[in-house]
């Protein structure tokens, strides 16, 4: 096959559930040794096109060809023994079973008698192993892996097969950056042996560093594909949304209160050491930092998920002690988790239920729920965060990734919190709904809540923050004002270069 002859075509594919025309006649086509981007708000048809080349949808209309050969993808084992490899964004292994088991699942290579060949799966596994560079090998158990190495296992299961496309959704999603080169460079080794790569994110930057060229999927419809080299973010963003977006830093400071939150030196273990801060009403402060450094767990104990090994913690002025989750709720902390799939939502419940679920006990009349209060807080935080659903019984699962966000931070702001926690606001979520929960977190400010956004993303916290917390190795090297920070010193900073050190 030439450099010339696709390796993966699809051609108006069509896809219609009720009520919703999902795909509207979506082409797309890969070559081989290509990186080719497919980019789209949450809810543009991105998931709908590759679960219908991935066989866990069939298409009303359409065609899939695969180097040249009109193929039906009938599931998603079929689609692998066609040579289309998916690497999910939600990792869908067994924890119980090894790495080696996992990445060879339905294929274990056997012995006479139907008994698994344990020796050779496990060479196979290592050799493939090697080629990523990670730390652990064929016999470590899943479950013991960090979600990053458990990616790195899924990524090992692409090189199991004679693959013709892989398609790497939101891969980096828990990568660190030493991870993510790895993963670029077994990226740049597929693509040297001739495999057309399909490679859906919402990071600007990836794109650009890594893929030839880019299409663009808008409201289930086609709406363009260009030349990576010859494009920048902002045509990709009008593609996408229609608009331009303001991703300038935040110059716009909100009249402050009284301190609402305020930590004196407070440690849990290794994981951080000798932490201060405040937080206002009516600020955002930040922290930034790179994998490792802290903040998470720094949020994880003032929600009661974890018991500090020192320090102080006051609300309001006064000192208090946060045992539980259900402590610092009825505190006024919220916190809207990193994982907003797997800690702060149920996936298979309606919209009404997921957003009223800390306060099942108060709207009880009787030994029941009162349905008509949970749909009133309902329809009151849809209108106010935009949330776009069908209604209250839509199933959380079923929704973009922007709109379950909104429904995480609706569920805490109906509990009227006087201190809210928003750990990775916009990961996974598209150019238009990262905009719009940025204006969200600023109007909530605004408002007068004490607001703490924990971000990776450099961009982010500009543009959010009044204050930025910069944290290196469980310390707080250094706090910035928006007003005098700078990308220069916030590198050194996150890098663990302090002030007198960096002069």
């Amino acid at each position: 096959m030439s450099q010339s002859t696709p390796a993966l075509r699809l051609e108006n594919i069509v896809k219609t559930f009720p009520g919703v025309r999902a795909l509207d006649g979506v082409s797309l086509e890969v070559l081989p040794g290509e990186v080719h981007a497919l980019m789209g708000e949450n809810g543009a048809g991105k998931s709908t096109l590759m679960k219908v080349l991935g066989g866990l949808h069939q298409p009303d209309e359409g065609k899939i060809i695969v180097s040249e050969q009109l193929v039906r993808m009938a599931s998603p084992l079929d689609a692998k023994s066609k040579g289309i490899v998916f690497i999910h964004q939600e990792l869908s292994l067994a924890s119980e079973l090894t790495v080696a088991e996992n990445i060879y699942l339905g294929e274990l290579p056997k012995k006479r008698f139907g008994l698994v060949d344990w020796q050779k799966l496990y060479a196979q596994t290592d050799e493939i192993l090697a080629k990523l560079k990670v730390g652990f090998n064929a016999k470590t158990r899943v479950g013991d892996l960090s979600i990053a190495n458990q990616q790195m296992v899924e990524i090992a299961r692409a090189l199991t097969v004679d693959a013709k496309a892989v398609i790497f959704d939101e891969p980096t999603a828990s990568l660190t950056d030493a991870e993510k080169v790895v993963l670029f460079d077994v990226i740049a080794d597929l693509k040297d042996h001739g495999v057309g790569i399909i490679y859906i994110s919402h990071r600007m930057e990836e794109i650009f560093k890594i893929t030839d060229r880019i299409s663009v999927l808008r409201d289930g419809s086609y709406r363009g594909t260009l030349v990576t080299a010859e494009t920048n973010e902002d045509e990709i963003t009008q593609l996408m949304i229609g608009r331009s977006l303001d991703l300038s830093r935040n110059v716009n400071h909100n009249e402050l209160g009284d301190t609402a939150l305020e930590v004196k030196g407070l440690s849990c273990g290794k994981l951080y050491r000798d932490i201060s801060f405040e937080v206002r009403r009516g600020e955002v402060v930040g922290f930034y930092g790179l994998v490792g450094a802290g903040r998470t767990e720094i949020a994880e104990t003032l929600f009661g998920l974890r018991e500090p090994s020192a320090g102080k913690i006051f609300l309001d002025g006064q000192e208090t002690r946060i045992h539980s989750p259900a402590d610092a709720i009825s505190k006024g902390i919220s916190l809207v988790p990193e994982d907003r799939k797997g800690q702060g939502l149920v996936l298979g419940m309606n919209c009404r239920d997921n957003m009223t679920l800390p306060q099942v006990d108060d709207l009880k009349a009787g030994p029941f729920v009162a349905e008509g209060a949970e749909v009133a807080i309902f329809d009151q935080y849809r209108d106010r965060l935009d949330i776009r659903t069908p209604g209250w019984k839509q199933t959380v699962g079923n929704l973009s990734g922007g709109n379950q966000q909104k429904i995480v931070i609706g569920k805490w702001l109906s509990m009227h919190p006087n201190v809210l926690i928003v750990d990775e606001p916009t990961r996974g979520i598209d150019v238009g709904s990262k905009s719009e929960i940025h204006n969200l977190i600023r109007e909530l400010a605004g408002h007068g809540y004490a607001v703490i956004v924990i971000s990776s993303e450099m961009p982010e916290v500009l543009h959010v923050s009044d204050r930025i917390v910069a944290m290196y190795s469980g310390e707080i090297i250094r706090t910035f004002t928006s007003d005098e920070v700078t990308e220069d010193n916030l590198i050194q900073a996150i890098s663990g270069i302090t002030p007198d050190k960096a002069a």
